[in-house]
């Protein structure tokens, strides 16, 4: 199973990204995927997380800003960020549950022991 982020980069306050993540080594399932990110200094949090694109959860922090979709044929995950500000800066994690949650569940209780993870993508976020 692998999961490999892209998209990250620096930004102005205001402005776009969008991260990709390409999945290999899973098939199609109903395991929630989702966006996870960790500031300096800040705990690991949970942004999006979607049950194979039918349904998502959003931290409340990135509502109406953020966006998660899933393109099951192509086993691709995307997070378009919009409005962003600098406390979005870290580091942004693509990762898949290995447990059958809710999407509003797997935001909180998706961790590296219960998930796959990939490597994450920077996001930096100049004000």
């Amino acid at each position: 199973v692998q999961l490999v982020e892209s998209g990250g980069g620096s930004v102005q306050a205001g402005g776009s990204l969008r991260l990709s993540c390409a999945a290999s080594g899973i098939s199609y399932s109903t395991y929630c995927m989702g966006w996870f990110r960790q500031g300096p200094g800040k705990e690991r949090e949970g942004v999006a997380t979607t049950e194979s694109g039918s349904s998502a959860s959003y931290a409340d922090s990135v509502k109406c800003r953020f966006t998660i979709s899933q393109d099951n044929a192509k086993n691709a995950l995307y997070l378009q960020m919009n409005s962003l500000k600098p406390e979005d800066s870290g580091m942004y994690y693509c990762a898949r549950a290995r447990v059958t949650w809710s999407a509003r569940q797997a935001l909180d209780l998706m961790t590296r022991a219960n998930s796959y993870w990939g490597q994450g993508t920077q996001v930096t976020v100049s004000s």
